[in-house]
């Protein structure tokens, strides 16, 4: 599939291949949630953007913990893990208004895991339309939105859903 040019993304691609280390759980030890697009924390999961989304507004929610194997996950991760996906749909919910959501875990090269040794669940929102020509015809997807101006509409739906006022 081709790309088309985006020059702020360029930045993090020339690092990625510098960085050391397992990006979920350097985004997780960072105290720069914004920069590394951290969007909730708690006790065993937290919520982060994917920076290279399928569409605007693809979360992730991963466990703190380094683990690729979602087979050995504890019953409290397990809990955390759904209550977090639950949380991160009625935020996208609040914040996007999209009209469904597609989620799922990737577990293994063959099913299409990028990062095989951290687990985590994609938690993408789709729009009534949001496949057209481009990706069916051209192999080039979209994505028409600011990835921090996401972040920041999902990061208040958050707090807004914390303080009991959301309608996610």
């Amino acid at each position: 599939m081709e790309r088309l040019y985006s020059p702020w993304r360029s930045q993090y691609i020339e690092e990625f291949d510098k960085q050391e280390g397992c990006f979920l759980c350097n985004a997780y030890k960072s105290q720069d949630d914004e920069k590394n697009l951290v969007l909730y924390r708690g006790k065993k999961c937290f919520i982060i953007m994917n920076l290279y989304p399928y569409n605007a507004g693809h979360v992730m929610v991963c466990p703190n913990n380094h683990v690729g194997d979602f087979t050995s996950l504890d019953e409290e991760t397990l809990c955390e893990l759904s209550k977090l996906t639950q949380l991160s749909i009625k935020a996208i919910k609040e914040a996007l208004k999209p009209d469904g959501f597609n989620l799922g875990f990737n577990l293994g090269r063959a099913a299409g895991a990028g990062l095989e040794e951290h687990i985590h669940n994609h938690v993408v929102p789709r729009w009534i339309g949001d496949t057209n020509f481009m990706p069916v015809i051209g192999e080039v997807k979209v994505i028409s939105q600011d990835l921090k101006e996401i972040y920041k509409k999902i990061k208040a739906a958050l707090k807004k859903i914390e303080k009991g006022e959301g309608d996610g």
